[in-house]
């Protein structure tokens, strides 16, 4: 058995823009635009690689977000990029027959299994697939944290010889990490890994999850909730406006409110917030079914509320000392 060591870039569109408005027949988080991919042997030796460069078919236009961060133009899409059905019939032969499929995080394999179901191709090539970032967490600090490749690659002494937010260079990297793990072991200790990983919200999905989706550029966290609360508090089913109700605070900059669909009933939503290189605000936003494990998790949350701060709004402290002209006005 062979370790497929896989990254991908894909192009999101820009908030507003009309290809953010386009209705498609599966929603995605983002289109494909770069797949990277190293073979690591059942030896644990890095072997081989691939990568292809994917011409978008949906958000044709770059978000310049993406196009900064990635180094990729929308020139040399056009011109080395292929069709993602023609790209992944070439990267499924290229795995071979007998693989699982290693990730640095969880987003890579759902966006895959979206573009391909947007295609209506078969998805089930990519079940078997585990996030290395819970392997390393486990055989090295036993943190259940979210660590950034780079902060990995520090650990373990690993000087960057490949360049950073490229598929295949990201990929290599990861391969190098990999490489040094215990990778049996990682796979048979992996639910536990999970359980672990602070109730599986940095992108584990739980069960019930039905849609997710990456907003960016928010000044803070008072605005970044505002927005989940309001204009981006979208039913997943219809697109329809929802009304919130509260958000509770759980560790980890994580927030989960329970909101209404007029026409399809609740929904819990899930947010993590984090902050962007420019200083900015990124929330990862999930939504479950009402009859969700995460669901009944909020509903536990909100059984243990104060009971009046539920009914009421926090009132406003008094002052502890008088002012001067409020002593003079006693004294007089």
């Amino acid at each position: 058995m062979d370790y497929i060591v896989l990254d991908m870039e894909w192009n999101q569109p820009w908030p507003g823009s009309p290809s953010a408005k386009k209705v498609l027949p599966v929603q995605i988080r983002g289109e494909i635009i770069q797949i990277g991919a190293v073979r690591v042997t059942e030896d644990q030796q890095v072997a081989d690689e691939y990568q292809v460069m994917i011409r978008p078919k949906y958000y044709r236009h770059l978000n310049r977000r993406v196009s900064k961060l990635t180094g990729i133009k929308e020139a040399r899409l056009k011109e080395e990029g292929i069709p993602l059905p023609e790209a992944m019939e070439q990267f499924r032969a290229w795995c071979g027959e007998d693989f699982v499929f290693l990730t640095w995080g969880f987003d890579d394999i759902g966006i895959l299994r979206e573009n391909l179901e947007l295609y209506g191709l078969n998805t089930d090539w990519t079940l078997r697939w585990y996030n290395a970032q819970m392997m390393f967490n486990a055989q090295t600090d036993g943190s259940n944290a979210q660590k950034a490749l780079k902060t990995a690659m520090e650990i373990f002494e690993i000087e960057p010889s490949r360049p950073a937010h490229d598929a295949l260079g990201d990929a290599y990297h990861t391969a190098l990490i990999c490489a040094r793990l215990d990778l049996s072991r990682g796979m048979a200790e992996y639910e536990q890994a999970l359980k672990s990983h602070d109730n599986g919200f940095h992108g584990a999905e739980l069960p019930g999850c039905i849609a997710r989706k990456v907003f960016y550029d928010f000044a803070d966290k008072k605005a970044a909730l505002a927005a989940m609360s309001g204009e981006e508090n979208e039913c997943p089913v219809c697109g329809g406006k929802m009304l919130g109700s509260r958000w509770f605070s759980q560790p980890g900059h994580r927030y989960m409110d329970l909101a209404t669909c007029p026409e399809h009933g609740k929904f819990l939503i899930r947010v993590r917030l984090s902050e962007q290189p420019n200083g900015l605000i990124r929330v990862s936003r999930l939504s479950y079914e009402a009859t969700s494990e995460a669901a009944e998790a909020y509903a536990r949350r909100a059984e243990r509320a104060d009971p009046e701060e539920r009914r009421s709004p926090p009132r406003r402290r008094r002052r502890r000392g008088a002012s001067r002209e409020q002593k003079q006005t006693a004294e007089s």
